[in-house]
């Protein structure tokens, strides 16, 4: 809503055409016990430079992190973001209050979708990818659902290497849906054994995160081949999507769904959210996805052109046919992703993924240096590592 200032003139003259001498007379309705018949207490008005000098100093106040090491781990990080993000995401046309995905209106908002939805395919090794998620947790709980639809199966096998907050949505959606969830834990490298795995032909999905919580890399192609043997899928978390930038893809590794939480995507701490969240699948589940896909056309004259393909939610199709209630684009948070990967190209994103890579092993052997201190999992770590 936009703030329009009115002289004291003006606003006699709207009394005026509306009958009434004063404004209180507009709040006759109210009773007069609810009427404030004081002046707010609030401090006295300040001019433009008073005011930008107060909102620094309060400002100063914070504990952010660019001016502190942060060592809490599991969650937000500020990463790197080139400044040409917060240029380009600035422009008005991307800025609305609602649904700025119509394709009769704004070609370029689903043409950055459609970019984005490619550079998720492109980063997952999977076929086909949605118009982003919440973020990423809530993309995993879709994903645990997606997978019941697809085999009919009422079970999960999920590694209690999951992040654990993630777990506890997955298992708030399956609480009241008849799914049953089954946590494995880790053996020795801080990772599943699938030695010990146990799935059958009543699990829908084995459910995995890489890197996991410790920071381990799983082994996706093992994971992926136990799995396909009973029937079930392989559904991939990824929390830190910057390791796709050297990690073989999930894709290649036989996952049949991959989500994850774009967070290290160029987008900025914003005291916890929003984010985005990722969903990309194989194409032959594409119709069971959850949310959007924008894809590319053409009209009657041959000029490319973005759409929005497929929305299997109940606003666009039959309630008892829709895969989920869920709704958003997050299509700025989208587009930031969408930035921040085509600044860094390929091999930008390989040489960032492999500088993380290589001060994780730096930070870990210095700590393990200290007395007393050892790795506590032998596996292949990104992002994070262990040491007790």
């Amino acid at each position: 809503m936009r703030y329009i200032p009115n002289a004291s003139s003006e606003r006699e003259s709207m009394l005026e055409s509306m009958g009434v001498s004063k404004i209180a007379e507009l709040f006759r309705g109210i009773p007069e016990n609810l009427l404030l018949n004081r002046p707010l207490d609030i401090p006295p008005a300040q001019s433009e430079v008073e005011l930008i000098a107060t909102f620094k100093q309060l400002a100063g106040e914070n504990r952010d992190p660019e001016s502190y090491a942060s060592f809490l781990g599991a969650g937000v990080y500020d990463h790197i973001r080139p400044l040409i993000i917060d240029t380009l995401i600035s422009r008005s046309e991307f800025y609305t209050s609602y649904t700025p995905y119509q394709p009769e209106i704004n070609q370029g908002t689903v043409h950055s979708i459609f970019e984005f939805q490619t550079m998720i395919c492109q980063l997952t090794g999977m076929d086909v990818a949605n118009a982003s998620m919440y973020d990423g947790s809530t993309a995993l709980a879709e994903a645990m659902m997606m997978a019941v639809r697809v085999t009919g199966r009422r079970k999960v096998v999920c590694a209690g290497t999951v992040h654990p907050e993630y777990l506890q949505v997955i298992k708030a959606y399956a609480y009241n849906s008849g799914i049953t969830v089954e946590t494995i834990g880790w053996g020795d490298t801080g990772t599943v054994e699938t030695e010990t795995l146990v799935v059958d032909k009543e699990t829908a999905a084995v459910i995995v995160q890489s890197p996991n919580f410790f920071g381990s890399i799983e082994d996706l192609s093992k994971l992926a081949t136990a799995a396909h043997a009973v029937g079930a899928l392989l559904a991939v978390c990824v929390t830190e999507a910057i390791s796709l930038g050297i990690l073989k893809t999930p894709g290649e590794s036989g996952a049949d769904i991959v989500v994850g939480e774009g967070q290290s995507l160029g987008m900025a701490p914003n005291f916890g959210g929003p984010f985005v969240g990722f969903f990309a699948a194989r194409e032959k589940y594409q119709r069971q996805m959850p949310g959007r896909l924008v894809g590319q056309a053409f009209d009657t004259d041959g000029n490319r052109a973005f759409t929005i393909t497929m929305a299997t939610r109940e606003q666009h199709i039959r309630r008892e046919k829709a895969t989920s209630n869920i709704c958003t684009n997050e299509a700025l948070c989208a587009l930031v992703a969408s930035v921040f990967l085509a600044t860094l190209g390929r091999r930008g994103m390989q040489e960032l993924a492999t500088r993380n890579a290589q001060k994780t092993a730096y930070a870990l052997s210095e700590i393990c240096k200290l007395d007393g201190y050892s790795r506590t999992f032998s596996a292949p770590v990104f992002n994070a590592g262990a040491a007790s």
